[in-house]
């Protein structure tokens, strides 16, 4: 079983560290430094392991918050063109999750210093993700942090390009969500249009994901763009297109799937028949599907099914299933067979009883049938 995240930040980490600061600086308290960062480190999760660093951090660096700044970027490892995973703190330097916490400090300390405490994060996120600790500054001043951020899209360095995508993204999982441009992510769209066409992928990924979480609150606004990016669209642009509306095409949401080429689906469904009618927790669900096309002309079809699982209240909640695109010829049929495992996931509590699947084509319900679900 692979080691929690969690175990990254560790004693030896922590004493790398200390080594690294007085290194750097010989007056630095390295004891008091690491005593205080490996305080009851083991009851910890990863969160709150990187919240003790940088409270210790806090405690030891330098009061003068530029001096502590150029202190830490300082001990920085030689930034090199590595993948994120790649990254780790060793004799030359430091980087990989030792800088999560650093970033942490400049989050917490540095409001008073945008403009330097933003440039230590650029450095910084060449040796790790900084998409965490440039929110708060976003949040206390999103044009003037916006301006800064956005002036990176031409950087050399994928990591930092990245970093104006990743960093302002709305509703960035794990990370505090930006009111303003939840509200009003106007401001955001001229710098994922200058990323829309990156060379790597990496970063064409992370435009994509923002425009997921934009199009959480504007959906309309999304779809429409990904209309006008696909115009004349590479094949790269269009990955990153279908990536960013993935949630609008689960929902059904007609601009979107038009957006892609699926219009009103004309088939009808010969057959829908679910072939294990009782599934037992960690087994898996079985299905089959015919379905004929009723077009003149060939017919792009995406389909997707849908889980209503059994809530403690009684009423079924859907969750909507990837399955595949298809093209269909006039009077074409597909038959197809799916499984679905309905194996345990920490995020849904499952109850017994009766539960339903239901197929989309297009974002329109097409065909559904019941099952039972035993948790025993």
């Amino acid at each position: 079983m692979p080691e929690p995240f969690k175990s990254w930040f560790n004693v030896p980490l922590i004493e790398a560290m200390g080594e690294h600061l007085v290194g750097a600086w010989p007056d630095f308290d390295r004891a008091r430094f690491e005593s205080l960062a490996c305080d009851g480190l083991d009851a910890l999760e990863l969160k709150e392991r990187a919240h003790r660093i940088r409270d210790a951090l806090d405690a030891t660096l330098p009061d003068y918050f530029p001096a502590a700044a150029a202190l830490l970027v300082a001990t920085l490892h030689p930034a090199k063109d590595r993948d994120v995973a790649d990254m780790t703190t060793d004799d030359a330097g430091i980087a990989g999750w030792a800088v999560m916490p650093m970033g942490e400090y400049l989050a917490l300390r540095g409001g008073a210093h945008l403009e330097l405490s933003l440039e230590a994060l650029r450095e910084m996120t060449m040796r790790f993700s900084s998409e965490f600790a440039v929110r708060p500054f976003l949040d206390r001043a999103p044009g003037r942090a916006l301006e800064i951020i956005g002036s990176w899209v031409d950087d050399p360095n994928r990591h930092v390009r990245r970093l104006v995508s990743e960093g302002t993204r709305p509703r960035l999982p794990w990370g505090m969500r930006l009111p303003k441009f939840v509200a009003d992510p106007a401001p955001l769209l001229p710098l994922l249009e200058r990323l829309r066409d990156d060379p790597e992928e990496y970063v064409r990924r992370s435009v994509a994901n923002n425009l997921n979480d934009i199009a959480k609150d504007h959906p309309d606004l999304v779809a429409a763009l990904a209309t006008e990016w696909l115009t004349d669209a590479p094949p790269e642009r269009e990955k990153l297109v279908r990536h960013a509306l993935r949630s609008l095409v689960k929902q059904g949401h007609e601009g979107a799937l038009a957006a892609l080429g699926f219009g009103t689906p004309k088939v009808s469904v010969k057959a829908f028949k679910v072939t294990t009618p009782t599934v037992t927790l960690g087994d898996v669900l079985h299905f089959d599907l015919v379905l004929e096309s009723e077009a003149d002309t060939p017919q792009d079809l995406n389909l997707d099914y849908a889980v209503h699982h059994l809530r403690a209240n009684g009423t079924l909640s859907p969750k909507v299933f990837k399955w595949k695109t298809v093209t269909l010829a006039p009077c074409q049929t597909l038959t197809e067979t799916r499984r679905h495992p309905m194996r345990k996931v920490t995020t849904r509590t499952y109850y017994p009883g009766a539960h339903k699947v239901e197929v989309l084509v297009n974002g329109k319900s097409v065909a559904e049938a019941d099952f039972s679900l035993e948790t025993d």
